[in-house]
């Protein structure tokens, strides 16, 4: 059990690591938060909170194995180095990849609903 409450805490630490030094997480984090209030005053169904849900969960963890690839790959070389700068071009390559389908996802629920306003 102490294993298990330690896998946890590490995790945590991490996370909120991440929050605290990525200025990028803290900008999906307000977004994140945006669209979920968004789904509120707009009565969302059941089925697109849960593509709203799997979307902040994929952009936040993909821009947090972001972060780890680039923490580690600085610690790795110091110095420029090609390789490594493709590594952490395709690492944040991914994270935009997610965002685009998130934002994507997000237009085919909301603009309908807003639409329906006018």
């Amino acid at each position: 059990m102490d294993k298990l409450r330690s896998a946890f805490r590490y995790a945590f630490h991490g996370i909120g690591q991440a929050f605290r030094s990525e200025l990028n997480l803290k900008i999906h984090a307000l977004i994140s938060v945006c669209v979920i209030i968004a789904g509120f005053v707009l009565h969302i169904s059941m089925g697109e909170w849960i593509a709203i849900v799997l979307c902040i969960a994929l952009v936040i963890a993909a821009e947090l194995i972001n972060t780890a690839i680039e923490k580690l790959a600085d610690v790795i070389d110091l110095k420029p180095n090609k390789d490594i700068g493709l590594v952490k071009d395709m690492a944040a390559g991914a994270v935009l990849w997610c965002a685009m389908s998130a934002v994507c996802i997000g237009l085919l629920i909301f603009v309908p609903k807003i639409i329906m306003l006018f």
